[in-house]
């Protein structure tokens, strides 16, 4: 089986966020996926199984548990799957998830995912997840299915942030995504997933399902351009078209073997 290390929202490698992309040769358990995730080691790993005519199927796993969503593996397979040859240069990439048919198309020199919208609702913030932050004075929290959405006071506070991460893990809660204006980008975030095995995530797609419509309705903007301020850094280019985001970014390979187990 083919596995391949791919930089994610990275122009060039060893930036952006790494993932895994596994292409099955036939359908595997959940546990095997797993182990392989684990041994990979990486925030995510993809796994993909053609289905002839129909969309690929598509799971991601962390090191410690299967996610419903994941930004970052999902432009890593598109791009592995152009890249191998398992996919015409000009065709959509089709992928069948736990979070329905995602798509990914090329868009001039991006690779342009095809999201749903997670719009987050305004909560009053749970006194630990501002504690685990090391935030004291939030401008707004709010939550949707699958995160805390923080807004601070500035890209530095964002910047800045130590969170106690054993603190985070106990909250019942994927992560939490800590987010500002920005003066050279149009906002910059950072995402705290300790509870699904990730510290801190370099680049998180799936954070930009929430981030696109909360900035949206802030900066009077549908395109705009984040930035992921974690110590690899990534750029995410959004669109939002009705109840879909789209998420534009690059990718790099930075691996390929063979999984000979």
């Amino acid at each position: 089986m083919k596995l391949l290390q791919v930089d994610a929202f990275a122009d060039e490698p060893f930036r952006g966020n790494p993932a895994a992309v596994c292409i099955l040769d036939r359908e595997r358990d959940a546990a095997w996926m797993q182990n392989v995730a684990a041994e990979m080691n990486l925030a995510e790993t993809a796994f993909l199984l053609e289905n002839g005519e129909e969309p690929w199927s598509l799971r991601w796993f962390t090191p410690a548990v299967e996610v419903d969503l994941c930004g970052h593996a999902t432009l890593a397979s598109a791009h592995v799957l152009w890249q191998e040859g398992l996919l015409a240069a000009g065709a959509t990439a089709r992928f069948l998830t736990r979070s329905g048919l995602l798509t990914a198309d090329r868009r001039e020199d991006l690779i342009e995912l095809d999201f749903p919208v997670k719009k987050s609702d305004p909560i009053e913030p749970p006194a630990d997840l501002l504690a685990a932050l090391g935030v004291t004075n939030p401008i707004w929290v709010g939550r949707n299915q699958f995160d805390f959405l923080v807004q601070v006071d500035s890209e530095a506070t964002v910047r800045a942030l130590e969170p106690d991460h054993a603190r985070l893990r106990k909250l019942d809660v994927r992560g939490a995504i800590v987010t500002a204006a920005s003066s050279q980008y149009d906002f910059v975030s950072r995402f705290f997933a300790p509870g699904s095995g990730i510290d801190e995530d370099p680049v998180t797609g799936s954070a930009h399902c929430a981030l696109t419509p909360f900035w949206s309705e802030r900066l009077g903007k549908t395109e705009m351009v984040g930035y992921q301020a974690s110590p690899r850094g990534g750029v995410v280019r959004v669109r939002l078209v009705g109840d879909r985001v789209k998420l534009g970014g690059r990718a790099v390979t930075v691996l390929r073997g063979e999984l000979v187990v």
